[in-house]
């Protein structure tokens, strides 16, 4: 158990270290390109940031035949990014986390589309390619047809961003910044990505055959927390520059390519997944309430104030202490649950 521990924590240190290339290369060839603020984070810094969640669908899935642990991994993550991370930045922003209304009509109200895109996608799974299953769970394989649903919607997302970079002018000096050394480190970032979500998804597997619990309980937990680290470093140090627009539209614009193209990309890969429908919408349903809390906070006066922060690290650490009890059978509040039993 110490020994995976360890793993799990180099893997943690590798990803942050390629993560910390990676986004500074994001972000410089954001500002090369000359991309407004919050497409820079929406767009390029978040989908810099979620590469490590992107990687652990694929190295779970390919590698160690472990989908739903990929799944979760998202899911946990992107309940970490929205619940965890605006929490941080809020509580060490100099002033209370600032929002506006292009993060909290268009970021947040697309996020949400997003999340029920997700869930239509597997209830599709599960209602036209049905597999049998012991213990009345329903369950559904996810084909590479039904991926291109959520794929489309991120182009739809992409498209809609584009519009802001049409009337945007810069006149910030970039002469410093090469581009192809930029793009250098962006790949040294993505090796090194790869090397630490492999040391995490491996400790997730072996926590779980140790302790007699699904991976799915690590991998909502520790490899989403884990792969989440990048986000949490890019946003807190944006929110504590003052740039708290850049901060959450770091965190929504992850979740939309998390949700959107993650799982999708790793279905497409592996060909076909079996979806865990008993599991995957009560996961569902508590991220789009996780999606309801943080819309409201950021919607009431155009900020996200200390209190309401630390009540974000309360319900966060009320989900992990649930999802740890359901997993260990002392409490029995969704059927089929854990995975498998």
């Amino acid at each position: 158990m110490l020994i995976w521990a360890a793993v799990a924590v180099v893997g943690t240190a590798v990803v942050w270290k390629g993560s910390g290339l990676l986004e500074a290369a994001s972000e410089r060839l954001a500002q090369y390109y000359r991309l407004p603020e919050i497409v820079q984070g929406a767009i390029v810094v978040a989908i810099g940031s979620s590469f490590p969640e992107l990687a652990t669908v694929v190295v779970s899935t390919l590698v160690h035949g472990e989908f739903e642990l990929g799944v979760a991994a998202i899911v946990g993550s992107a309940l970490f990014n929205i619940m965890v991370i605006p929490a941080l930045s809020g509580l060490v922003a100099r002033e209370q986390l600032a929002t506006n209304r292009d993060l909290v009509y268009k970021e947040a109200q697309f996020y949400m589309i997003a999340v029920a895109t997700l869930l239509l996608t597997f209830s599709f799974a599960v209602i036209y390619n049905p597999v049998e299953s012991t213990g009345g769970q329903l369950q559904g394989e996810l084909t590479r047809g039904l991926a291109f649903l959520p794929l489309v919607l991120y182009v739809v997302y992409v498209f809609v961003q584009y519009q802001d970079t049409m009337d945007y002018q810069s006149d910030e000096d970039v002469s410093h910044i090469q581009p192809a050394k930029e793009w250098g480190k962006l790949a040294v970032g993505l090796l090194l990505i790869l090397a630490g979500v492999e040391g995490l998804v491996r400790a997730a597997v072996n926590f779980g055959d140790i302790l007699g619990t699904p991976s799915f309980l690590w991998g909502i937990t520790v490899v989403a927390a884990g792969t989440s680290i990048p986000d949490a470093f890019v946003s807190v140090r944006a929110s504590r520059k003052g740039k708290g627009i850049t901060s959450t539209a770091n965190v929504l614009g992850s979740n939309i390519f998390d949700l959107l193209c993650c799982i999708p990309i790793g279905v497409l890969i592996a060909g076909t997944a079996v979806i865990n429908y008993s599991v995957a919408a009560p996961m569902m349903a508590v991220l789009t309430l996780a999606t309801l809390i943080l819309f409201l906070m950021m919607r009431t006066h155009m900020i996200v104030s200390r209190t309401e922060s630390w009540s974000l690290l309360l319900v966060y650490g009320g989900f992990v202490a649930w999802i740890a009890l359901e997993s260990f059978n002392v409490v029995n509040l969704l059927v089929n649950f854990p995975p498998g039993s």
